[in-house]
């Protein structure tokens, strides 16, 4: 009984191991790029149990596919583990004319806890907010913000893609556009920090391959790697941030930080999961921060639950002038 068990759960790990290796982008496939530590675990806890099995052939198959399988899903998510060596420096004297810090917030456009994000901004002064999935009804909740937030973007939708930008600092250049599908819009825009340095920043947030919404992950993969063109085209101080609906060890973000060039801070200090905050077992890096060289790391926090489905993300980023 424990063998056929044994037998069926391998083969089930096994599949969703490789099905991201398949040419094809249906979400099917794609879906099984989040899960790489849950799957792990599962593998793990699969070849421990192996030892018990009374048929040697068994389990030196078992223990020799679960171990693959295991250290191939490592492979995959070591560079956000203590494991790897840190990307960005960090700096222990933070510059307040050279620092920004942005909280990026999915606030789950079917919440209404928005005095629980209000609270969290009052508490934490980020320089910038930027919130995800806002209405409306978002839009109105977080006007006690205004105050401290002169700049701000508004592209309100009811379909779970608005998008809003609070700033303390001035912004230039705005631009809110649809960039691969309509009514998925994008913010870019020029930050000019107190010292005058203008920081190019793109705030995303790109529809998942999901069985709800896109069938394919093409227009999300499509987005992230125009943005990665854009961005190396340039030499200027840059930053991307948001919910990009991936996450960090996939193919597809993988090539954006190879084609963009930007780094990534949570390499070599951990995952910094905002995603799922209601199902601890089910969490994994969703909400990203990205940076060109110009910048070294003053914090990176996942902040308290304000109901949504997602932590917000807390970012600190020092430039440093050269």
């Amino acid at each position: 009984m424990l063998d056929t068990l044994l037998i069926i759960l391998t083969v089930i790990m096994l599949t969703v191991t490789l099905a991201p290796l398949l040419p094809s982008n249906h979400w099917l496939c794609r879906v099984w790029e989040f899960p790489r530590v849950q799957i792990a675990i599962i593998n793990v806890c699969i070849l421990v149990a192996s030892f018990f099995l009374t048929s040697s052939t068994t389990q030196i198959m078992l223990v020799a596919i679960n171990g693959f399988a295991s250290l191939y899903q490592f492979f995959w998510i070591f560079p956000y583990t203590p494991f790897c060596p840190i990307q960005v420096p960090k700096s222990s004297a933070a510059n307040h004319e050279h620092a920004i810090k942005i909280m990026t917030s999915n606030v789950l456009m079917t919440n209404h806890s928005a005095e629980k994000l209000i609270s969290l901004v009052r508490l934490h002064q980020p320089d910038v907010l930027v919130t995800l999935e806002t209405d409306t009804w978002w839009q109105d909740a977080l006007s006690p913000l205004h105050i401290d937030y002169p700049y701000r973007v508004n592209r309100p939708l009811d379909n779970l893609y608005g998008i809003h930008l609070y700033s303390k600092y001035k912004l230039e250049d705005v631009d809110v556009l649809d960039l691969i599908e309509d009514n998925v819009p994008s913010i870019h825009c020029y930050l000019r920090l107190k010292d005058e340095t203008k920081v190019k920043c793109h705030f995303l947030h790109p529809a998942p391959p999901s069985p709800t919404e896109n069938q394919s992950s093409k227009p999300r993969d499509k987005e992230l790697l125009l943005i990665a063109k854009k961005v190396r085209e340039k030499t200027e101080p840059t930053i991307v941030t948001g919910d990009l609906n991936d996450v960090a060890w996939s193919p597809t973000t993988r090539a954006f930080r190879r084609i963009s060039g930007l780094k990534d801070p949570r390499i070599g200090r951990g995952m910094f999961n905002t995603f799922h905050a209601d199902y601890f077992f089910m969490r994994w890096p969703l909400d990203h921060i990205f940076h060109s060289e110009h910048f070294v790391l003053g914090t990176i926090k996942r902040m308290p639950s304000i109901d949504s489905d997602h932590f917000p993300l807390l970012s600190e980023l020092i430039y440093i002038k050269k």
